[in-house]
């Protein structure tokens, strides 16, 4: 394939892109379900012509990216203030017993379906089918009442990061047997984690309010993969980092005090929130698009011919739905629809699942799993909103109904 043709690729399917995510607002089908399906069919054009890519080895580097934008982007709208709190706490509940009663669960019917399989490795399994995708959710709220959609925002966020956490601590700590030394190396794992998260972010934000180039936004983009890598290396909990940051960038007025905000220049700091927010909102789109697209035409569809895919697919997917709607039901006895029903695999979990280290591996696991997952899940939310949204039409029109027979 010439430059000129994959440059010209490259640039249509950016544009196929944006035409799926207007398709995305208009009928709340996932864009990101879209762009797979996209993949898979252009996996199908390669092979008719025999073409074979060579940049399957990209879906890493894109995933790590986009997990960087897709927090950065998150942790910028999210408000840290006391009329926040109930949203916040009862997100992190519900991400948490959700993460961790779907992980044992899905890890106990995978050792049921696959055989020669020890708990630990189906754990390991189990978590990228556990955590939701914010890069799904995110794009795919915006016609949620506000405190459903803060709501969303935050839990999906949580999710990943505790899941991404969790994942990366068992790999890591697999050889620990003492509870007493895990609680330890866990717990003073996050203190580390989050005090130079502070002071990075701290320093940072005190470094970048002074320079005026124009292009600071991609120079401090590349500080925070940096640091990001720099912090996975040492096995820390890096993607605290960049929440931390676009927390601290975004809430500065509370979550500073004294002297620590009189440092910061109001006006400096607000303009950059403003460009920060425009150019991440930007640059997730493209790795987004990318990402999902590489996944697409990564798939063979040989993978999703065997009917035991497809009877674990549907006990995964059973298994996530019931886990969450037990959430909500303990948490929060409010109305919870849609949210129960908003709960998509994505990125996270694709970028995960490819991840785990090769001691683990166990070859009676087909990856088509994963896909069909995803795709379930992606279709379940999109029911969803598609449902809520009809709703609330019907709500509207009722009220007007009402007000004119009043009148």
């Amino acid at each position: 394939m010439s430059s000129y043709l994959f440059v010209i690729g490259l640039c249509v399917v950016v544009i196929i892109s944006f035409l799926f995510n207007v398709v995305a607002r208009k009928t709340n089908i996932p864009s990101v379900l879209m762009l797979i399906l996209l993949g898979m069919g252009m996996r199908q054009m390669f092979n008719y012509f025999g073409i074979e890519p060579e940049y399957f080895n990209t879906l890493e580097v894109l995933g790590i990216v986009g997990l960087i934008m897709i927090v950065l982007e998150a942790a910028l709208d999210l408000e840290l203030t006391k009329e926040k709190k109930p949203i916040i706490l009862k997100s992190l509940l519900i991400s948490l017993i959700s993460l961790v009663a779907s992980s044992l669960l899905i890890a106990w019917s995978i050792q049921f379906f696959v055989q020669n399989i020890g708990f630990l490795p189906a754990l390991i399994y189990a978590i990228p089918f556990s955590i939701m995708s914010s890069a799904i959710i995110i794009p795919s709220v915006g016609n949620l009442s506000k405190n459903k959609r803060e709501f969303m925002i935050y839990e999906s966020t949580f999710s990943d990061i505790f899941g991404i956490m969790f994942f990366y601590f068992l790999i890591e700590n697999f050889n620990l047997s003492d509870a007493e030394t895990v609680a330890l190396v866990l717990s003073g794992n996050i203190i580390l984690t989050l005090s130079l998260s502070v002071v990075l972010s701290y320093i940072l934000l005190l470094i970048i309010q002074n320079i005026k180039s124009q292009a600071r936004f991609f120079l401090f983009l590349s500080v925070l993969v940096l640091m990001y890598a720099v912090a996975k290396l040492f096995h820390l909990s890096s993607l605290l980092i960049i929440l931390i940051f676009g927390l601290l960038l975004g809430n500065y007025k509370v979550l500073l005090w004294g002297k620590l905000k009189n440092w910061l220049k109001a006006d400096a700091i607000d303009s950059l929130l403003g460009n920060f927010k425009m150019i991440t909102i930007e640059t997730s789109f493209v790795v987004r698009t990318f990402f999902f697209v590489v996944f697409g035409i990564s798939i063979s569809l040989e993978s999703l011919t065997h009917p035991n895919i497809w009877f674990l697919s549907g006990v995964l997917i059973v298994i996530l739905y019931l886990v969450r709607l037990f959430s909500f039901v303990v948490v929060d006895r409010k109305d919870y629809f849609p949210q129960v029903f908003l709960a998509p695999r994505g990125l996270i979990s694709i970028l995960l699942f490819y991840a785990i280290p090769s001691e683990f591996l166990v070859d009676e696991f087909e990856g088509g799993t994963l896909l069909l997952v995803i795709m379930a899940s992606s279709i379940i939310m999109a029911g969803a909103l598609i449902a809520d949204r009809k709703s609330a039409r019907r709500a509207v029109s009722t009220l007007a109904s009402k007000r004119t027979v009043e009148s």
